[in-house]
């Protein structure tokens, strides 16, 4: 049977790749690197990186594949995801069916962790329930972009003894600042900070994390918050594209 490989690589340091991830990736005939267009094409020449430092097998090989835009007009935000996944799950099914043998072992190098706002598990599980080819799969986790913004900022990621919420910008006034003090924020396209207006907030935010390009802003939010809008606007024209993440908190450790 197929076997399937999904590998953390991390959030774009080639140095984050842990031991496991590299036998892994050495232990695949195929390697499927996505793209997204020349405007993210640093993403893809990141993971060739990665197969040029690391993958020493002479047998492996890759494969690109283009990966579909995901549409956004005319339709709900998770009918436009269920769509995209769909279309993704076709040809994910195509390249196991034509690149890899029956008994071949495929690889998707993932970015940060494979189990953290990512969907490539749930597009496998996808192209598993269609029945049209036979294969089963394995994750191995990386390191995450929560913990790389921890690590620039030199932060602890929570307060002692306090919750922690990871969510996106869209869900972001389910929780902060009234239901928990630390909310980490991804995926967030509309800069959901500008509307949090608590006064003792801080923000610890970060971009392209573990690359050269890395940008990080902390401060108080109401005193940094139009500098980091500046600074990601001026990233995202240079570079056509952006990554980010930020946390926000409130109150302090042992605070009564």
């Amino acid at each position: 049977m197929r076997h399937i490989l999904v590998v953390g690589i991390g959030s774009g340091n080639p140095e984050h790749m842990t031991i496991q991830a590299i036998n892994a990736l050495n232990s695949a005939d195929v390697l499927f690197l996505p793209t997204k267009g020349a405007k993210k094409a640093e993403l893809a020449d990141i993971r060739r990186d990665i197969v040029a430092r690391y993958v020493t097998n002479p047998e492996s090989r890759t494969v690109d594949y283009a990966v579909p835009v995901r549409r956004t007009e005319g339709q709900s935000y998770m009918q436009g995801v269920d769509e995209w996944h769909a279309a993704i799950a076709e040809i994910h099914e195509a390249m196991f069916r034509t690149e890899l043998g029956e008994h071949g072992t495929g690889a998707f190098l993932v970015w940060g962790d494979p189990m953290l706002y990512d969907s490539t598990i749930r597009i496998l599980e996808r192209v598993g329930r269609r029945g049209n080819v036979a294969f089963d799969y394995s994750v191995i986790p990386g390191i995450t972009s929560v913990q790389a913004l921890c690590a620039s900022h030199r932060i602890p990621l929570n307060l002692v003894g306090q919750p922690v919420v990871i969510t996106t910008g869209r869900r972001l006034a389910d929780s902060f600042p009234d239901i928990v003090e630390t909310a980490v924020v991804m995926l967030d396209g509309e800069q959901a900070f500008q509307r949090i207006e608590d006064p003792d907030a801080m923000i610890y935010w970060g971009a392209y994390l573990g690359t050269p390009d890395e940008i990080v802003i902390s401060g108080r939010l109401s005193e940094v918050k139009e500098k980091i809008l500046a600074t990601r606007a001026d990233a995202r024209t240079r570079h056509g594209w952006i990554m980010d993440i930020y946390l926000l908190q409130k109150g302090t450790d042992f605070e009564e």
